[in-house]
């Protein structure tokens, strides 16, 4: 199975993608921690920060010693250099907030999973063009609902994920499920600022936990 298709196959199954950054290593070792021990086996960490890089090489680290099934990748690539820079480090998916052409290149080449940001036609037909199979709607909560169900038709072979503005509610996930999404991407509605500064990791295992278990239900 090739690695694009491996991260395709986590994603799509769990039916979520969380997301999150935190300036503190501990803190982003620590949930990396929390989400697994709630199911979780794919997540995106954003590369947000100046610490970014280095936390990102500590997580990497604990997850080769403690959860070699998790598959860790980075957020808010916007150019090659950070691809790069991230894939060295052990990064083992690409996500961006816009359609970069040179990092869909770069994916492809090397049998790597990039999901862009897209929120135009345009940029989706520019992405599934470049070999992109998997697209980001960004964001999340000014697109809508009805903008994928209207769309939906015209990319047969595309999946897609929104991220921003979902949250944990029946109703919100429920409501992009029926229009056409293989996942849901989750980041301060799941792991909130205010779990993140409590340090609250029980809480933020019990509600992936709780999600996890909604989205099973509704793709039944």
């Amino acid at each position: 199975m090739s690695k694009i298709s491996k991260v395709t196959d986590a994603i799509v199954q769990q039916g979520i993608l969380p997301l999150y950054f935190n300036p503190d290593e501990l803190v982003s070792v620590e949930i990396l921690r929390a989400v697994y021990k709630a199911g979780i086996r794919a997540v995106e960490y954003t590369n947000r920060g100046e610490a970014a890089l280095s936390n990102f090489k500590a997580m990497v680290t604990v997850q080769r010693q403690e959860m070699p099934d998790m598959l860790l990748g980075v957020g808010t690539i916007k150019n090659v250099k950070q691809a790069e820079e991230y894939i060295h480090a052990g990064a083992d998916f690409l996500v961006s907030p816009g359609f970069v052409h040179e990092v869909a290149s770069y994916a492809l080449t090397n049998d790597i999973f990039y999901a862009p940001g897209c929120m135009t036609p345009s940029e989706i037909i520019a992405a599934e063009n470049a070999g992109v199979h998997f697209i980001k709607l960004f964001p999340g909560n000014i697109l809508g609902v009805e903008f994928l169900s209207s769309i939906k038709e015209i990319f047969p072979k595309l999946l897609f994920m929104p991220t921003g503005g979902v949250d944990t509610s029946q109703e919100s996930i429920s409501a992009w499920f029926a229009a056409g999404v293989c996942a849901v991407g989750m980041g301060s509605k799941l792991i909130s600022k205010k779990l993140m500064e409590q340090r609250d990791y029980q809480s933020i295992e019990v509600l992936t936990r709780d999600v996890l278990s909604l989205i099973k239900t509704i793709k039944k």
